[in-house]
């Protein structure tokens, strides 16, 4: 592994909160100098950022069960692509990521195929079936860095708080998608003027302060470590809020849909747009985007959630949710950065150093004797969004043929060159 040194680069640093003209020496994988001269290999950056390598909670993997719609190889690629480095994948497979072999299994593939980290979350109740607890030390052990049941809402509050106090005692970090079941079962969009002229069924905003009102009762009860993953509604923020001032064990993220996109980009009912939660109004999208430019949200992610064509070629209300966005979710929060709505550094303690924080991995960091996983980019590089040209399997962008700004100029995991790809 050679020694690199990054000069003339516009260091993005989300610890220090600055950004200014530097350079970066790394070796044997990690970061050895800031601003200290030349060493080894040179890559001149021509004043574009140099940032940490995103980590992207909340990935799904179609394996096993899905490989049609998403594989290792292809995930990876598609990260790398877009300047994230570590993947924390979900276990809303078929089956479950819910035993210690399924695990196993899981982090073999990755090892074999992805160009960049890999580190899974496991089931927090067997099958996802919201009825009996995994067994959560053996996953533990067997590298599971988080539990989560994804959007299938435990609807028992025995059998969740059991889990979370069993998570307690284990140090595990659960992460939960907090809606109402009752009121979320069968909505395809938020409700309002929009849903109606539409004639779409719909789900309040309420479904979603419900849930996490709930979730904070049992977090508050029983003491555990607790992750909202997709927050989305400005109606959640205060629930949040004096959770976090109670002094609970309490963080949250957004997706990267929810910040850049409303519930008009629907338009003509086009499905690319249709995710879980469903998009919400523009107050609801500009009160998430000022929660994460003042802290109260933590994180955020892509929640990469590929589809095959026939899944989405279906009535609105029929087609299957969710959306790609490895690859496109730096140039999809470069909007936050045009916008004005944060700076840089604010932007890149959501994208990488609190989710590796949170989820207890190295990364994040560009002080001396961090990993070296860095994304290096230009925000203000135009292009339009092409679909076919993305490297994930499934091709389920809400942002084709928009006009986007912010291209990977290369991407390195430990210090080895991941993008652009060696062909």
């Amino acid at each position: 592994m050679t020694t690199l040194t990054f000069t003339n680069a516009r260091i993005i640093d989300p610890e220090a909160g600055s950004d200014a003209i530097g350079s970066l020496t790394i070796e044997e994988g990690v970061i050895v100098a800031r601003d200290g001269g030349e060493m080894g290999e040179v890559i001149d950056c021509g004043g574009k950022c140099l940032a940490p390598g995103i980590v992207d909670v909340g990935v799904k993997i179609g394996e096993p069960g899905e490989r049609h719609k998403e594989g290792f190889r292809t995930a990876g690629r598609a990260a790398a692509a877009g300047g994230v480095t570590t993947m924390i994948t979900r276990p809303d497979t078929t089956p479950a990521i819910d035993t210690p072999e399924t695990l196993d299994f899981v982090k073999r593939r990755a090892r074999e195929r992805a160009p960049v980290r890999v580190n899974p979350m496991a089931a927090l109740t067997k099958g996802r079936e919201g009825r009996e607890m995994v067994e959560m030390g053996f996953l533990m052990d067997a590298g599971a860095v988080a539990f989560t049941d994804c959007d299938h809402v435990i609807g028992d509050n025995k059998v969740f708080s059991r889990a979370m106090t069993y998570a307690r005692s284990v140090g595990a970090l659960i992460m939960a998608h907090p809606q109402d079941p009752t009121l979320t079962k069968g909505a395809a969009v938020t409700s309002g003027k929009f849903a109606s002229l539409r004639g779409l069924p719909a789900v309040s905003p309420m479904a979603e302060r419900m849930g996490l009102e709930r979730d904070m009762a049992l977090v508050e009860m029983t003491g555990v470590r607790y992750h909202a993953d997709n927050l989305s509604t400005a109606l959640a923020l205060p629930v949040l809020e004096r959770a976090k001032a109670q002094g609970l064990d309490v963080t949250a993220g957004a997706n990267i849909h929810h910040l850049t996109l409303n519930e008009l980009d629907v338009g003509s009912y086009r499905t690319f747009f249709k995710l879980k939660p469903p998009l919400r109004s523009e107050d609801d999208r500009m009160a998430m985007v000022e929660a994460v430019a003042s802290g109260l949200i933590d994180i955020i992610c892509s929640m990469h959630t590929p589809q095959d064509e026939e899944s989405k070629r279906l009535p609105f209300e029929e087609a299957a949710s969710g959306a790609v966005a490895l690859q496109t979710i730096l140039p999809a929060a470069m909007r936050l950065i045009h916008d004005g709505a944060m700076d840089l550094p604010t932007l890149w303690r959501a994208l990488s150093t609190n989710p590796a924080r949170r989820f207890g991995l190295p990364g994040g960091s560009l002080d001396e004797g961090a990993r070296a996983d860095l994304v290096l980019f230009d925000p203000d590089a135009p292009f339009v969004m092409d679909r076919f040209t993305l490297q994930s399997k499934s091709k389920n962008t809400p942002f084709d043929e928009a006009r986007m700004e912010g291209k990977i100029i290369g991407t390195w995991v430990g210090g080895t060159r991941v993008y652009p790809f060696e062909e």
